[in-house]
């Protein structure tokens, strides 16, 4: 196994523990700007947005990594059924690179400017299209399961407006390389990053670098 890693959101090779240290940081960086959002920013704006949405209690019910490819489970199988019917049902929505990993769920989606296709329909923000998402997954996922009132996911999610190509391409990379690099996810239970930085560090995740 090798010893270093070098990626396509790195700017060089990273030895296993300065690369988990960064995969830390990045969670704690997801962690604190879940509970943020821009102060009066219209989030019904056309532009790109990355979004990170947990399972509830961060449960691995979506499926299982094996040799570095997720192999999903019903659930998983409907949740990216539901991430997909997002743009079948708001034609202002395109989906971009996304990825389902055990327990969450990496996505970029780009909201449309306002076009003739459908002039009078309403525009949700991010947050209420992110709330679909998660009700019709949740009911659907809780129909098969008989468990009606069982939480699929966490309240809130984590969202960054994509700024610029440069930026995009970068969480693109991240996303596709998102099932390799599960063994290093601080959101997998048995990850060994862990609380491996240090809580004041102000290192920027992987894919803004």
């Amino acid at each position: 196994m090798p010893s270093t890693i070098a990626g396509p959101f790195t700017n060089g090779p990273y030895t296993r523990h300065t690369y988990a240290a960064r995969i830390a940081t990045m969670d704690m960086d997801l962690r604190r700007r879940r509970r943020l959002r821009l102060a009066a920013y219209d989030y019904s704006m056309p532009g790109a947005y990355f979004v990170t949405i947990c399972t509830y209690a961060r449960e691995c019910s979506l499926g299982h990594v094996v040799d570095g490819a997720l192999r999903l489970t019903c659930a998983g199988g409907i949740v990216e059924q539901s991430w997909q019917w997002l743009s079948t049902r708001y034609p202002y929505v395109t989906l971009d690179a996304f990825v389902l990993m055990p327990n969450h769920l990496h996505g970029i989606l780009f909201l449309d400017p306002p076009g003739s296709q459908s002039p009078a329909l309403p525009r949700k923000p991010l947050g209420r299209l992110v709330a679909a998402f998660k009700t019709l997954s949740a009911h659907r996922i809780n129909s098969i399961s008989a468990t009606p009132v069982r939480p699929m996911w966490q309240r809130s999610y984590y969202e960054h407006v994509v700024r610029d190509d440069s930026s995009l391409d970068r969480i693109r990379d991240y996303i596709a390389c998102n099932p390799q690099q599960w063994t290093l996810d601080p959101e997998n239970p048995e990850s060994t990053p862990r609380g491996t930085a240090a809580p004041d560090s102000e290192d920027p995740p992987p894919w803004m670098v």
